[in-house]
């Protein structure tokens, strides 16, 4: 069976790539093509981009966070269905965990996955020096394979075909397409609070409008002949998505516009382990489900949703209850903030949360935190005992203990060194760091471990008070 994949890389960040990437999908979709999207590195933005062109969930494939051997079965597990996979890189197609090594590049993703690489150029304001960038990139590195190049960003038909004669005579791949730069197909500004409108289909008439420049200025056949790969072969172990018990536990999961960050892995892991899933949306004032042995409060931005959430009393005092009950709790950036008693805006603005955790958050102009980490339990952490887990932070906000002594749940390492992050109090674990399951599968088992031992005591059939 013929398998197509591509890598849709940058010669650094801000050359368009995901501008190109979402008008391919797009084009491919309007050709009634089944797409898989997967983006390389910890984001869960562009991801959002790709699940609403392709209406497939999109993955994300992080060779710093997980194995290569995970990364495989984490490609082989989306792809599955698909006639096409589209990679779309990260950063520069070198640029990774550390200027030293390819560790976390995109360029290690495509060697990983066997995959044809499509180099994205911007080529404003040059013409035969595009031809040394891309000769650049192919010598650089011996393990990737390049295949073709997309101009983006040329002035006109006649910049697109000098700029195509240099790189095809002098590095000998084919250049499939451009982009022109005076196109009104500008991506809006990333930020967080930008997902609803991705999910309610806002952005549609954008991403229509991408498929339809990519069809006149891409050649569309030509991407497909150069994405055919080699199989990647029978995998060696038993998939981790493979059902491994019956249902046994169940836990509540917030998933709705205000809390939405969740990798597909670390929910399809749970449910791979015998949890049943059940959602939730604190947003619509919704309870926490009847009889639950667990919580799950994912990342996502209630800054956003700050006043609906403060007014939100039922589902506030639902979680409340079944938290001081003892139920087994992981909570991650924005469900941690959700968790605390007070969120206090830009505009200094304060509104009232759970009220669980004694502390306040804070939100910031600026990025407070961000970048990969390897994180250890602290404070009897029921989820790592002894393992120690990777995930990144990205947050605007920071928390404002009630006192001194805080009762930390984890100690992480990032580049600027170590600190200790997060809180921990009755069964709940919550901090800022994102978690991958899959580099600490550990997580997982002493989770439900946690939820069966919650459920025997009785503590999911307590009142609601």
């Amino acid at each position: 069976m013929t398998e197509r994949r591509i890598v849709i890389a940058g010669t650094g960040s801000g050359v368009g790539k995901t501008t190109v990437t979402l008008g391919i999908m797009s084009a491919l979709r309007k050709r009634e093509l089944i797409v898989q999207g997967f983006k390389c590195g910890p984001d869960y933005i562009d991801p959002s981009y790709h699940s609403a062109v392709t209406n497939r969930a999109s993955r994300n494939l992080d060779s710093w966070m997980l194995t290569h051997e995970c990364v495989l079965d984490v490609f082989r597990h989306g792809s599955k269905g698909a006639d096409i996979s589209i990679i779309e890189g990260v950063m520069g197609f070198y640029d990774g965990k550390n200027s030293e090594t390819n560790e976390g590049s995109t360029a290690e993703i495509s060697m990983i996955t066997k995959s044809p690489v499509l180099l994205v150029v911007n080529c404003e304001s040059m013409a035969r020096s595009s031809a040394a960038i891309v000769k650049g990139f192919q010598m650089f590195a011996d393990g990737p394979n390049i295949v073709g190049v997309i101009a983006n960003k040329v002035g006109s038909e006649g910049h697109f075909q000098l700029v195509k004669k240099a790189i095809e005579q002098e590095c000998h791949v084919p250049v499939i397409g451009y982009l022109k730069r005076e196109l009104d197909i500008e991506i809006p500004e990333r930020h967080l609070g930008l997902i609803p409108s991705i999910e309610r289909g806002e952005l549609n008439p954008f991403f229509e409008k991408l498929g339809d420049l990519v069809l006149e200025s891409i050649d569309i056949e030509k991407l497909l002949a150069l994405a055919v790969a080699k199989p990647l072969g029978v995998q060696r172990e038993s998939s981790m998505f493979e059902p491994k018990k019956e249902k046994n536990v169940r836990i509540a999961v917030a998933k709705d516009a205000a809390f939405n960050f969740y990798y597909p892995e670390n929910l399809e892991m749970l449910e791979a382990n015998g949890v049943e899933l059940v959602y939730f949306s604190p947003l619509a004032n919704e309870e926490l489900p009847a009889e639950v042995d667990g919580l799950y409060l994912g990342g996502g931005f209630p800054e956003e949703f700050a006043f609906i959430l403060e007014g939100n009393a039922k589902v506030k005092r639902s979680v409340k209850n079944a938290i001081e009950s003892g139920i087994p709790t992981l909570a991650e950036c924005g469900g941690f903030m959700y968790l605390t008693e007070t969120i206090e805006t830009t505009e200094k603005k304060q509104y009232q949360m759970v009220g669980v955790i004694p502390g306040r958050v804070e939100m910031q102009e600026k990025i407070a935190a961000i970048g990969y980490r390897e994180i250890s339990g602290q404070n009897g952490n029921f989820m790592l005992k002894s393992g120690i887990a990777k995930g990144h932070e990205f947050h605007y906000s920071t928390f404002k203990a009630a006192e001194n002594d805080v009762p930390y749940a984890y100690e992480t390492k990032g580049l600027r060194g170590m600190k200790k992050e997060g809180y921990i109090l009755h069964n709940v674990i919550a901090g800022y760091t994102h978690f991958h399951f899959v580099s600490c599968l550990e997580m997982v088992s002493n989770w439900i471990e946690k939820c069966i031992e919650y459920k025997n005591s009785g503590g999911g059939e307590q009142d609601e008070g």
